[in-house]
Formats: C-alpha cells, sequence, structure tokens
C-alpha cells in the first residue's frame, strides 16, 4: 500500500465502515472472502442500471414503450435529472472497474476454484445491465434497422438504413444512414427475425438482441475454461480477464453488440477443432463469419487444431492444406448459400472491407493515410484522397502477406495463439478502430498464458480508459440541456475517481506498479519473461483434448493486473 495521506483516510473509513451494521454487508471483510466485492460490482451495476435511464440512447417512434415514460421522463428532460444519472452512470463504471480489479485480489488465486467465483461474478455483475438503455454506442438500433431493410424486401448491402421511412426516430445513428451493413447474412437474418418478431418495437427488439449477446456470453463461459485448460492457462484468470471486464460487460449487455455472439461462436469452434470435431468446428467458425466477417481471419488458424501436435508443428503442408480445402469449400458453399438465399450475393464481402469508412480515419494506419495524402498534395498536387487510398491498401496488402507467413511458417506452433498474433495485425492495419476490436483479441492470449507486471497493467488501463471515454461520450441528452456541462461534469468525476485507484486506492493501487516486468505463465514452463516468450511460438502445443492439467502452483491472491 502507497503510504499517502488520502490512503491512509482510506484505509480508516474502509475500518469503520466495515463495522458499521449498516455498510459491513458491502464494505470490509477478510481479505480472502470475495463476497463483499461481488456486492460491490453488483451496486456499481445498479447504478449504471438507473444511471442509463437518464442518459442512454431511446428511440423516440410511437411504438416506444420508454421514449414518454413519466418515470424516466424527469431523468431524462430536466437538468437535476440528467445530472444526477451521468454522475451515477460514471461512478458505476469506476466502481465496477474497481470491483473487477479487488477481485482479482479476492478470489485467493487463479486455481479451479476461482472459476465458480468468476461465472457467479458475470451473472451478478450482468444482471442489473439487462435492464439498462442502451449505453456506450446506439448500434443495436441500426441492427434492427437493417433487419427491417431486408424486411422490406431490400438489399442491406446495397440500401442504407435512411431508405426507411421514420429510420432516425427509431434510434439509428445518422453517421451510418447511407452505409452498406458490415456484418454476416447470418446475422442479418437474426435482425429480420427479431423485427418480424418484435413487431417494430424497439424495447422488445433491444431485449432480443441481448438474449443474443447473452448465448454468445455462455458459450464464452462454456469455450473459455476448456481452452485454457487444454493450453496449460488458468481458467479463472481468462474468464476474469476476458468476460469480466467492464468493457466486456458493457458491450455485450448495455449496448447489445453482436460482438459476443462471434466470439463466442469462434472459441466454441475452436473447442470442435481441438476435439478433432472437424464438421462441427467449421460450421460453427462459419457461423462467426457469418455474424461479422472478421472472423474470417481466425479460421485458417483454428482448423489446424485438428491435426495432431507433430503434424501440425512440423512443415508437413499437406495436412494443412487438406484441412484449408475442407473449411473452405464448406465455408464458402454456407455463405453463398446463404447470401442467395437471403438475395443479397456477397456483397457482405466488400461491406465489411469498407467498414467504418463513413468516420474520421483516426486509426494510426488512417493517421498515417491521410497525413502522407495531405502532403503529397501541397508538395506534388496529388490527389489527397486517392494518395490516402492507396496507403490503406497497401496496410491490407502488408496485413495480408503476413497472415499468410504465418499459416506458411514450418513449425505454426499454438494455432490460436498465431491466430490472436494475425487478428491484432488485421486491428492495427485497419483505418478505424473501434474500442471493442480488443475484446476479439483478448481470448486468443488468454487462454494460452496468463499475464502479469507491465503489460497486464496496460492492457487493464487500456479496457479502464475505453469505458469511461466512450460511456461519457456517447450520452445521450436532450438538445436544451448543455451537452458540454454534463459531460465534463461525467469525465470529472470518472477523472477523480480514477486517480484514485491508480495512486491512492489502498488496495488498488499496488496493482498499477509499472516497475515489475511483464512475463507470462504457462503449465508447462511456469513464469517467464516476454522476451523469452517471444524466441518460440508458444510455450504449450495444443493438447490432443480438452484435458486440464494438474492444478499447477499459480500465482498468490495479489497477481491481478500486475
Amino acid at each position: 500500500m502507497r503510504d499517502t495521506l488520502i490512503s491512509r483516510a482510506a484505509w480508516r473509513a474502509r475500518e469503520v465502515l466495515g463495522e458499521f451494521p449498516g455498510t459491513a454487508w458491502l464494505i470490509g471483510g477478510e481479505e480472502a472472502a470475495a463476497s463483499h466485492t461481488l456486492r460491490q460490482g453488483l451496486l456499481a451495476s445498479l447504478m449504471i442500471m438507473v444511471g442509463s435511464w437518464g442518459v442512454g440512447w431511446l428511440a423516440m417512434t410511437p411504438s416506444s414503450v420508454l421514449a414518454v415514460h413519466p418515470v424516466l421522463l424527469p431523468l431524462r428532460t430536466t437538468t437535476a435529472g440528467v445530472i444526477i444519472c451521468a454522475v451515477l452512470l460514471s461512478l458505476g463504471a469506476m466502481l465496477l472497474v474497481r470491483s473487477w480489479l479487488r477481485l482479482s485480489q479476492r478470489v485467493g488465486g487463479w486455481h479451479d476454484g476461482a472459476t465458480p467465483t468468476i461465472r457467479r461474478a458475470v451473472l451478478l455483475w450482468g444482471a442489473p445491465l439487462l435492464f439498462t438503455v442502451p449505453i456506450f454506442s446506439r448500434d443495436v438500433y441500426s441492427y434492427l434497422a437493417q433487419g427491417r431493410v431486408l424486411h422490406a424486401g431490400l438489399n442491406p448491402y446495397e440500401s442504407g438504413v435512411s431508405e426507411l421511412p421514420g429510420w432516425f426516430m427509431e434510434g439509428a445513428d445518422g453517421l451510418w444512414a447511407q452505409s452498406p451493413s458490415p456484418y454476416g447474412p447470418l446475422f442479418l437474418l437474426l435482425a429480420q427475425f427479431i423485427w418480424f418478431l418484435s413487431g417494430g418495437i424497439p424495447e422488445i427488439s433491444v431485449a432480443l438482441f441481448r438474449l443474443l449477446s447473452v448465448l454468445g456470453i455462455v458459450l464464452m463461459l462454456v469455450a473459455i475454461p476448456r481452452l485454457a485448460r487444454a493450453f496449460g492457462s488458468q481458467p479463472a484468470w481468462a474468464l476474469w480477464l476476458c468476460v469480466l471486464n467492464p468493457l466486456s460487460l458493457v458491450v455485450f449487455l448495455p449496448a447489445a453488440h453482436n460482438d459476443a455472439l462471434m466470439i463466442g461462436l469462434m472459441l466454441l469452434g475452436m473447442c470442435c477443432a481441438l476435439r478433432r470435431r472437424r464438421l462441427y468446428a467449421v460450421l460453427l467458425l462459419t457461423a462467426a463469419v457469418a455474424v461479422k466477417p472478421i472472423a474470417m481471419t481466425v479460421l485458417p488458424f483454428a482448423v489446424l487444431l485438428s491435426l495432431r501436435g507433430p503434424t501440425r508443428i512440423s512443415g508437413q503442408y499437406g495436412a494443412r492444406v487438406r484441412e484449408w480445402v475442407f473449411a473452405g469449400v464448406l465455408a464458402a458453399g454456407l455463405l453463398v448459400g446463404a447470401g442467395l438465399m437471403l438475395g443479397v450475393g456477397l456483397g457482405w464481402i466488400t461491406a465489411a472491407l469498407g467498414a467504418g469508412s463513413a468516420i474520421a480515419p483516426v486509426a494510426p494506419v488512417g493517421l498515417l493515410g491521410t497525413g502522407l495524402g495531405l502532403a503529397a498534395a501541397v508538395v506534388w498536387g496529388q490527389d489527397a484522397d486517392q494518395t490516402a487510398t492507396w496507403i490503406f491498401a497497401g496496410a491490407r496488402l502488408i496485413s495480408a502477406a503476413l497472415l499468410a507467413w504465418m499459416l506458411l511458417r514450418p513449425r505454426v506452433g499454438n494455432p490460436v495463439l498465431w491466430a490472436g498474433v494475425g487478428l491484432t495485425v488485421v486491428v492495427l492495419s485497419s483505418t478505424v478502430i473501434q474500442p471493442w476490436y480488443v475484446l476479439w483479441i483478448l481470448p486468443l492470449f488468454a487462454v494460452v498464458h496468463v499475464h502479469r507486471g507491465r503489460s497486464l497493467v496496460l492492457v487493464s488501463l487500456l479496457l479502464t480508459v475505453m469505458v469511461l471515454l466512450s460511456l461519457v461520450g456517447q450520452l445521450s441528452v436532450a438538445q436544451w440541456i448543455d451537452t458540454a456541462v454534463v459531460q465534463g461534469i461525467a469525465a470529472g468525476v470518472a477523472v477523480v475517481y480514477l486517480i484514485y485507484l491508480l495512486v491512492f486506492d489502498p488496495n488498488t493501487a499496488e496493482l498499477f506498479d509499472m516497475r515489475r516486468p511483464s512475463q507470462a505463465w504457462n503449465a508447462a514452463a511456469g513464469w517467464v519473461g516476454l522476451q523469452e516468450l517471444s524466441r518460440s511460438a508458444a510455450l504449450a502445443p495444443a493438447a490432443d483434448a480438452v484435458q486440464g492439467p494438474a492444478d499447477p502452483q499459480t500465482p498468490d491472491r495479489h497477481e491481478g493486473p500486475r
């Protein structure tokens, strides 16, 4: 613990409140008991839920149940109500971050006994988030609008939601009004079914999309522990990092993003491939591609899990080609057939390549292309947009070449780990990077190694900052209320709390010590530095079956995001 006046005062307040009957159930308790932290996370989710009622995104259609509800109107139409809800949202998000960090200290080590506690936390903290008004983003309304486009007999890969009458009142972001759908045919079919089933009532539609996210979370809760046991990582740690982190909870449940379903299908497909159930593996992986086409990056790596260790690790290319041909033919047949059945063809391929083009290219590659384009226009008189387009295309070609090199290496190593590297390359080569992209990548690394030191500190900070920036920047505030003031107050509260967590909190400040070197742990080799880790493809090759090793010695209860 850092010995400061504020940290000593916080510790003393904890002792006092821990003995007071009215707060002892929430604050205090034995350090090895997770119950108090579970309750704190539940309180955080309840605060987020109530806060969302005032500053979350609502569809203003006549069929909306909540748009003019008498309980919500004071929270959404008065300055006091909006500010209170924005502060509740910020405090709730930060308390959820703290609860997530503290749980890593209180579970008593990343052993198998901690896994039920993590699952229980997902249930407790996630349940209230199902009753929020959409926050973080309003993409769920775009999902519904695209389902309506398909239901109207139009092609969502050619027609934007702006072609629908009353589309703006249904909550879809005007930024994407004329953009083609970037999602696969399976998800569009599900969106069309939800539009039909809900009768266009937005609250019912949001609830149904959240059920799809819940399905994805359930698949992750099943697949992540199995993969972690097979590869020598720790199931509890992988679940804590990938499913319980605040960004995942907010993206998957309040925002109802389809990323949860894609990730769940992708990971379960890997489990089937590891068990050599090739047909099921390809079907699940293809379903993930048919939800979000980015999963296509993972498919050629994942199918190699069906190969046994010596065949996969050595340079026997015939076996690899056999797996790729089987998966490619089956996946292509299913995707082409689905496109023809829906009458949308293969438009999802070009739409996926152009996803995000409606917003400014603020990712590193996007900024590089824009900057070089402007420079070429000044120096040589070249068209800036054309130069930027060439840069963007070059980045895609480089990422494709790197993926091909990874797949054709003489020693493939662990396909899951290399799938994570490949997906990282694709994300970094994109012109636009959204906060939730990191959620695609985390499981592919977490099921292979447990991490600590600077690398985990940086990941924890990244997740925290993404939650805060997205929540504060995506507040829905009535036009007669000063949005900048509300956002400024919410951001101020969040920043003060974040500084407290990083510097003064007697429990969490030690978790952000950047002096500790980055290390990775695996049952096959214990703790090693990242430099040593980078010399090999993986510490442990894929197992022949999803069988957990004997419970190894794990980090102590303070080895959270160190």
